[in-house]
């Protein structure tokens, strides 16, 4: 388990981050969302131990990274924006070379090469020199490098940075893989739609502050607590919003265009079909009904105000 307790960096007069808790579980894959300059990377360093907090501490599995940093290094991973990879060396090289600063037993590398190389798909790069693999492969390798020693914990900072889309689509089906496996994952990003098919939970940041964090479903609701339906209907749209007006539940309804209305409706799943029944019964030729939901996008863009530190 990840805590994160209070957690704040002061640069003189400047406050990067501002005393932030949360609270991750094995499995949880974390997106932490924030504009550049918001205070992600500096949160990334702290919990890594690089970066030296003004207050507050996180612990890893109950080591605390004030008290504790070497054994929190021995249980996280952590991939920077920016990585270094040495080129004259072979793939299989490269993660030997990291599996022995991890003090991996020499009997053992083989193995784990083996096993981070297949969990990444790079088996078939092992005799590969590392500067003629493509950017994505990159990736995966720095993603293998930090797996070598078995991390309770991995910390992406920016991972798809640069990437192709199909680069980008292999990342993420490996980064939601790392969580199934029971790992703790924190992906910092400023790219919306590539965290919400794998993040569970989620933390958004502006100038230093954590304004939101918890389950993507749960947050959605918070910023969107009644449903958004788009009927569309044969004839009069301005006719079947007027009749779904004074229905229970119906709490705003209006003509978009001809043939659909929207309406704004906090009753349940029952109330909903009701809702139908009663347009059908009342001559409203109904075509569909369709739930317009809020996506981390809304979320991002209604809690955020685009101000930088």
């Amino acid at each position: 388990m990840l805590e994160v307790k209070d957690l704040r960096k002061e640069y003189g007069n400047l406050t990067a981050v501002k005393g932030i808790s949360f609270t991750l579980q094995p499995g949880d894959i974390f997106g932490f969302i924030g504009s550049n300059g918001a205070g992600k990377t500096t949160t990334i360093r702290m919990i890594s131990t690089l970066l030296e907090p003004t207050s507050g501490t996180a612990t890893l599995n109950g080591a605390d990274i004030r008290r504790e940093p070497m054994e929190v290094r021995r249980m996280l991973g952590y991939m920077p924006d920016f990585f270094g990879l040495y080129d004259d060396v072979k793939v299989w090289e490269y993660l030997d070379f990291f599996a022995a600063i991890y003090r991996v037993p020499s009997r053992k590398r083989n193995e784990v090469i083996d096993n981070v190389l297949e969990l990444t798909d790079l088996t078939v790069k092992k005799d590969a020199f590392v500067q003629s693999l493509s950017r994505g492969m990159q990736q995966r390798l720095c993603l293998a490098r930090c797996l070598v020693h078995d991390p309770a914990l991995l910390l992406l900072d920016e991972p798809a940075s640069g990437l192709d889309p199909r680069a980008r689509a292999d990342l993420k089906e490996l980064i939601a893989e790392l969580g199934r496996m029971g790992k703790i994952v924190i992906v910092s990003s400023h790219i919306l739609p590539e965290l919400a098919d794998f993040c569970n939970t989620v933390g958004i940041i502006e100038r230093g502050e954590l304004l939101v964090s918890g389950p993507v479903d749960k947050i959605v609701r918070q910023i969107q607590p009644t449903r958004v339906l788009e009927v569309r209907v044969i004839g009069s749209s301005t006719e079947a919003a007027r009749h779904a007006s004074d229905t229970p539940g119906v709490l705003n309804s209006e003509a978009a265009s001809d043939g659909e209305f929207r309406l704004e409706f906090n009753g349940d799943d029952e109330q909903q079909a009701d809702l139908v029944k009663k347009l059908v019964h009342g001559g409203v030729r109904v075509l569909s009904v369709t739930e317009q939901q809020a996506d981390l996008e809304d979320v991002f863009l209604r809690l955020t105000t685009g101000a930088v530190q």
